[in-house]
């Protein structure tokens, strides 16, 4: 048995991890911000907002307290803070992520694009609001639709798609007019969605990377996922390679979770990367057994995988 704190459980990819574990027979400190429900975790804390300033000495606290030999982040808004303070928790705490620097690059959706494109790796055309004199311009020199999302992560929150103004919406120029470069703009791609979770080992190529592809095969308000199917590796080669390929280029390592989707030519395009567990990963065991198998000393597994 593990002792495990997860961040964020009263969310997807928290609650989805927290229950994974439990069902494995490891201990779950599970935290967030708000009060979520007791079983949830073995045991429920409530924490600081990761922007408040004793947000990393509240989760030191509950690591020494609770004797937790794992930290497992989920939270967008924390993983850059966390990953820069990895060392500084208790001796022989393991803290699953990879180093800042990726983490970093990762969490500014422009930062990957413009790193992803210099690498050859494929992406939409994206830009900041302020690189067009209009929205006309934007839709012009990107090809039709946009999608526009705050450049650092949140979730999915925020997300907009922009097409010609439709009658009984709100004016999509209206919401052009609103937007700084806080914001990044891509081109809409159109076609199936991916959600790909990778594993990358950091003690190099040694040891093969894993790569799953699910298909979103119900989608709200256009990108939200609501069900998904696992494919066979042969149903979207081309995906698990972009997705292996884009990890690569960033420099990532651990559990990493992303969102592919096609262009109107059927080429497979990285939206966004998540330098985490994603809301989908019971869908793929194998990843969290990954993780136990790296970071978690064989003594303490026992006979549980």
């Amino acid at each position: 048995m593990v002792r495990v704190l997860v961040t964020g459980v009263g969310g997807p990819a928290g609650r989805s991890l927290a229950r994974q574990l439990m069902d494995q027979g490891h201990w779950v400190l599970g935290v967030d911000m708000q009060q979520v429900q007791a079983s949830a975790a073995d045991v429920v804390a409530v924490v600081s907002p990761s922007s408040s300033p004793g947000y990393l000495w509240e989760l030191r606290g509950l690591v020494g307290s609770y004797g937790i030999e794992l930290l497992v982040p989920t939270v967008s808004d924390e993983l850059v803070l966390v990953s820069q303070a990895r060392d500084g928790f208790a001796p022989g705490v393991e803290v699953v992520m990879a180093d800042s620097a990726p983490v970093r690059m990762a969490n500014d959706k422009h930062l990957t694009m413009k790193c992803l494109a210099k690498a050859g790796v494929a992406v939409p055309g994206f830009g900041l609001p302020g690189d067009f004199g209009s929205l006309d311009e934007a839709m012009n020199v990107l090809g039709g639709s946009l999608v526009v999302k705050p450049r650092v992560s949140h979730g999915g929150r925020g997300v907009q798609i922009l097409e010609c103004n439709a009658p009984g919406g709100q004016p999509t120029d209206l919401i052009w007019s609103s937007l700084d470069n806080s914001w990044i703009v891509q081109s809409f791609a159109p076609g199936t969605e991916y959600s790909s979770m990778v594993f990358r080992s950091a003690a190099g190529p040694e040891e093969k990377d894993l790569v799953v592809v699910l298909e979103k095969t119900g989608l709200k308000q256009g990108h939200e996922a609501v069900s998904v199917k696992r494919l066979e590796s042969a149903e979207a080669a081309d995906v698990a390679y972009l997705a292996r390929e884009a990890v690569v280029a960033l420099g990532l390592t651990g559990p990493i979770d992303m969102d592919i989707r096609r262009m109107p030519d059927g080429r497979p395009v990285v939206l966004q990367i998540n330098a985490r567990f994603g809301a989908n990963s019971a869908h793929a065991p194998e990843l969290l057994e990954r993780v136990l198998l790296r970071h978690v000393p064989a003594r303490m597994l026992g006979g549980v995988l």
